[in-house]
């Protein structure tokens, strides 16, 4: 069940918000994320921008600590912009798991 709080909030949404919504909720319920992908024994199997071995967790820390979106695209040529707002879509809704992935990376 919806609080009507919530449900206020998402039909008060323009369509083109909605729209987003729908494809972040069929993402996470399919587990596919557009233009996110893990492969075994590709960078650990760590979600990686798709057809990269650039993993997410580390555009996630160049981020944390202080560059920007136009440093990172800089630093990695071969990513857009829309690579970037999948992996910070991705990152969000698998928080725990990009943060266990920066730990276990810096340890390493």
């Amino acid at each position: 069940m919806i609080p009507n709080s919530v449900k206020s909030q998402l039909l008060a949404l323009s369509a083109a918000e909605k729209a987003l919504i729908i494809e972040l909720l069929s993402e996470s319920i399919t587990n596919t994320w557009n233009g996110i992908e893990k492969t075994p024994g590709v960078c650990g199997g760590d979600a990686c921008i798709k057809s990269t071995r650039i993993p997410v967790w580390i555009l996630v820390q160049s981020r944390g600590l202080g560059s920007s979106e136009v440093d990172i695209l800089r630093d990695y040529p071969t990513l857009s912009a829309n690579d970037l707002v999948n992996a910070w879509a991705y990152a969000d809704n698998h928080l725990e798991e990009i943060e266990q992935a920066i730990c276990d990376n810096n340890e390493a």
